[in-house]
């Protein structure tokens, strides 16, 4: 799993670095989609999980409907909101550094409550993401339309599968 996680992070870092360095040019969006789709695959495994629950349609409807439930409720906010939430972005950066030690630590001690506890906070800051991302598209901060939907995606995805965790845990029926 630690190798797999690896491959993983180098291949999504490289996606995004790629994005960024190209984010002005046709292979900017070229590689979002490709990015897009490698995100797919991975969602893909999740999602064969959570089907392996007898509730888990159901599951995956809940998230679904959840994520979409926090990220309308916060864009508006961020949309509407006259005050520049760019302050926050140190505190939602040392939050994701934050996340990142706690999940190579859990790698190591498979630790499931520490697991949970990541997907709850890992709810909560994307959340936040969300409210700092979308504030900072409407006030001029991002004005790169690939920089700004490959956070937002990103964002979305994140509350969407940290949802996903701990529904499964929390109110998945194993057969």
């Amino acid at each position: 799993p630690f190798m797999t996680f690896l491959l993983f992070l180098g291949i999504a870092w490289g996606f995004m670095w790629g994005i960024e360095k190209n984010k002005n040019s046709g292979i900017g969006v070229a590689l979002l989609l490709a990015f897009t789709f490698f995100m797919g695959l991975m969602l893909s495994r999740i999602l064969q999980v959570a089907l392996g629950f007898s509730n888990g349609g159901t599951l995956i409807a809940m998230a679904a409907g959840g994520t979409g439930a926090i990220f309308f409720a916060l864009a508006g906010v961020a949309a509407t909101t006259k005050r520049d939430l760019s302050g926050l972005g140190k505190f939602l950066f040392a939050g994701l550094i934050l996340v990142f030690v706690a999940i190579l630590a859990n790698i190591f001690f498979q630790i499931p409550a520490l697991s949970l506890a990541i997907s709850a906070i890992c709810v909560v800051l994307f959340s936040a993401y969300i409210l700092f991302d979308i504030n900072r598209i409407v006030q001029g901060g991002e004005t790169n339309y690939v920089s700004a939907t490959l956070a937002v995606y990103l964002d979305i995805y994140n509350v969407f599968v940290s949802l996903l965790h701990l529904l499964m845990a929390f109110s998945g029926e194993r057969d």
